[in-house]
């Protein structure tokens, strides 16, 4: 198996989310487990700007050669940027899930929620890789 990475200036959700903060907004895309677990990503499903997320509902999905995914969002946020490139070509998940694979931007209200996600070394023992 091929190393996994996990960038130690993101945050994690249980969900394998990923989450690079800037101020109250936050980029958000799959870990690179997530990706590898899924396989060769076919297609991804993401909402229009301005939705208004709730934690407990999926954002969007994702689905590989093996399996369909919910996207989640652990935070009380709003969609300002969806990544159209992978709506139009989803292998870029696979090829850069930290990078060009990104899924959306959000902005929340209340950026004292950012304290509540997983940090690498959080992650890496919540797969077991740590």
């Amino acid at each position: 198996m091929a190393e996994l990475n996990f960038p130690a200036d993101l945050k994690y959700t249980q969900s394998h989310e990923w989450l690079r903060i800037e101020g109250d907004r936050a980029t958000i895309g799959i870990t690179d487990y997530a990706q590898s677990e899924l396989g060769d990503v076919v297609y991804i499903e993401l909402p229009n700007a301005g939705l208004e997320i709730d934690p407990e509902v999926p954002f969007g999905t994702i689905e590989s050669v093996k399996a369909v995914a919910d996207l989640f969002c652990p935070l009380r946020c709003k969609v300002v940027e969806v990544n159209h490139a992978v709506i139009d070509s989803p292998e870029i998940v696979n090829k850069s899930p930290y990078g060009d694979g990104w899924m959306i931007v959000v902005e929340v209200a209340d950026p004292s929620q950012f304290d509540t996600l997983l940090d690498a070394e959080a992650y890496k023992q919540l797969i077991g890789q740590g």
